[in-house]
């Protein structure tokens, strides 16, 4: 059961919304019902977010994503449609239980900080708890426990006014975090801050994200923004819904011109990952194989490496072909004292950072899950050719082959080897 739950909704500014949404309905365009006196919020708008889980909605000024999130608290009054918090409609939601969910729930952070100037720190980040009705010891620590996870242990008595602005939005995220919500609702939280500081914004909300797991729907204009924090994206034009994926998805399969020329800027080496370039394998080799075996499997296939694995496909290390090579001349009975150790990297791993590695590493990179176990690998090829053409038939790395999302143990012939075109070089 997904946290929240957006089902063909509508809202429709104006003196008679019905009005306005009859001529929806009946396919006129949002410039027609404007000088019809109504304007169009957000149009028959369908979504999911997973408990956990970091929605960015995105869009140019006038999508309507702002008028989206305030629906989602019904700061805004759908004009129709269905808004499930737990599978449970809040359109239905009367005041009391309305009210409830705001102060329990959800929590909100606005682009403007809209601290009170006369309250410390601590009593600005403390103030959802005191419309809670929490005493003040009780409110006070928890204020102080969500300034600690955001950074601002030691301003927990100063002022907003001494405060930076990137200080300030952090005191307006503390405040948020102080009533332990289910749901945080951010609202270009970070549009007024100048580049650097947003940028650390960014990473300090991944940062959180990955400590505290919040379902979180944030707004921005921004697609780099939107890129770097989201696990999916929804996009936004005149109100309705254009596109909806992961950050990969929408940079290889834009799904139209519009889409087209929002990512056609981007640096793709800051966003595509591993998963993009990841290619299955089709030899390993095992620590207690003997060095014979080893070179009769190189040789077979060209290669002039091999992956080392566990039964179980968790990542041993790396044998070359000068080491199985030597282990024959030692005599040795298993390649055990051969394997050199392997750098490797996980499938969210963006490909600037496995730029580096690759420099430094001349066999196949490969790529593995949380327990070590290997999904596939990266090779210099797959990241050039991604990099040079971001469409998802090249950004396999190698031609004839699909990248895959993962590749299980007991479901890949085998999970991990170098490329065929590299080791040949090599």
């Amino acid at each position: 059961m997904p946290k929240i739950k957006v089902e063909k909704l509508t809202k429709i500014f104006g003196p008679q919304p019905q009005k306005g949404l009859r001529m929806l309905d009946e396919g006129k365009d949002n410039k027609t019902i404007r000088e019809a006196g109504h304007a169009v919020g957000v149009a028959d708008v369908s979504f999911e977010v997973e408990e956990g889980e970091l929605l960015v909605v995105m869009g140019l000024s006038g999508s309507g994503k702002s008028t989206l999130i305030r629906c989602l608290n019904r700061l805004n009054e759908p004009t129709r449609g269905s808004i499930f918090i737990d599978d449970k409609d809040i359109t239905k939601f009367d005041h009391e239980a309305l009210l409830k969910l705001r102060r329990n729930k959800i929590s909100m952070v606005f682009q403007h900080f809209a601290l009170f100037p006369h309250r410390s720190v601590t009593d600005n980040a403390a103030y959802g708890l005191e419309i809670q009705g929490v005493g003040v010891d009780e409110r006070r620590r928890k204020a102080r426990e969500a300034l600690d996870l955001v950074g601002l242990k030691g301003w927990e008595d100063a002022y907003p006014g001494q405060l930076s602005g990137g200080m300030q939005q952090r005191v307006g995220l503390a405040r948020a975090l102080a009533v332990e919500p289910d749901i945080m609702l951010m609202d270009e939280a970070f549009s007024a801050l100048d580049p650097l500081i947003r940028r650390d914004m960014q990473h300090e909300m991944i940062s959180l994200q990955e400590r505290m797991k919040k379902t979180i729907v944030f707004i921005t204009h921004d697609l780099d923004e939107a890129l770097q924090i989201g696990d999916r994206i929804v996009l936004m034009k005149d109100g309705r819904v254009v596109q909806i994926g992961t950050p990969e998805d929408i940079l290889n399969n834009p799904a139209n011109a519009y889409v087209e020329r929002f990512v056609e800027s981007v640096d793709m080496s800051r966003v595509l990952t591993a998963r993009s370039v990841l290619r299955r394998a089709r030899v390993v080799a095992f620590a207690h194989d003997g060095p014979r075996t080893v070179l009769h499997k190189m040789d077979d296939d060209n290669l002039a490496s091999l992956l080392v694995v566990r039964r179980d496909y968790t990542l041993v290390g790396t044998i070359s072909l000068e080491q199985a090579d030597k282990a024959v001349k030692d005599g040795a009975k298993s390649i055990e004292g051969y394997i050199e150790q392997t750098p490797s990297v996980k499938a969210d791993e963006p490909l600037m950072s496995i730029i580096g590695i690759l420099a430094e590493w001349r066999w196949s990179l490969p790529v593995v899950d949380e327990a070590d176990k290997v999904l596939g690998v990266v090779t210099r090829a797959g990241v050039l050719t991604a990099l040079s053409d971001s469409s998802s038939e090249t950004a396999a790395g190698d031609a004839g082959e699909a990248p895959v999302e993962a590749v299980a143990p007991a479901e890949a012939e085998t999970a991990a080897s170098a490329s065929n075109q590299e080791d040949k070089q090599a």
